[in-house]
């Protein structure tokens, strides 16, 4: 038990336990994200497989929903953006409702290349999973679910966060 002189530690508390639970989660994803990419494309990096995925959930996006959707600025989405475009994988139009703005889809080649990577993420997850309860790995992505709708509603209340 922690004296009134030490901190409690954080890893005896539900928040603390969560921190380093994501911290792993974050890890282990990010150590993952290079094979992920380059399933989508040889040359693809690992950073952008997230835009692509929210440019396959969402088509017809703009730049400037992807910087706000991801909290980075348009210069860095327009980077990424040019390299998924000189790749082949995306394709931008004119907004006809603003012509200042691009409506962005992934082209045949993004889609597959997205399909592709996709489904071996959930193939992997289904295998590392395999002995969990079906139930269980419903309740743990609601939790997500809700924890990711939390925390993006609590950041764009607190930009200073």
């Amino acid at each position: 038990m922690a004296s009134a002189t030490t901190a409690p530690d954080p890893a005896h508390t539900p928040v603390g336990a969560l921190e380093r639970e994501l911290r792993v989660l974050v890890r282990r994803a990010s150590s993952s994200a290079a094979q992920t990419a380059l399933r989508v494309h040889p040359d693809l990096d690992a950073s952008a497989y997230p835009l692509l995925a929210h440019i396959a959930m969402h088509p017809g996006t703009r730049g400037s929903d992807l910087a706000a959707h991801f909290g980075v600025g348009r210069a860095t989405v327009s980077r990424q953006l040019a390299r998924l475009d000189q790749l082949g994988l995306i394709h931008r139009e004119v907004d006809p409702d603003d012509s200042r703005g691009q409506l962005i889809t992934l082209t045949r080649e993004g889609e597959a290349g997205f399909e592709s990577a996709r489904a071996g993420r959930i193939t992997a997850l289904g295998q590392a999973l395999a002995r969990w309860d079906m139930d269980d790995v419903a309740r743990l992505a609601e939790l997500l679910r809700r924890y990711s709708t939390d925390w993006e509603s609590w950041r764009d209340a607190n930009p200073e966060g």
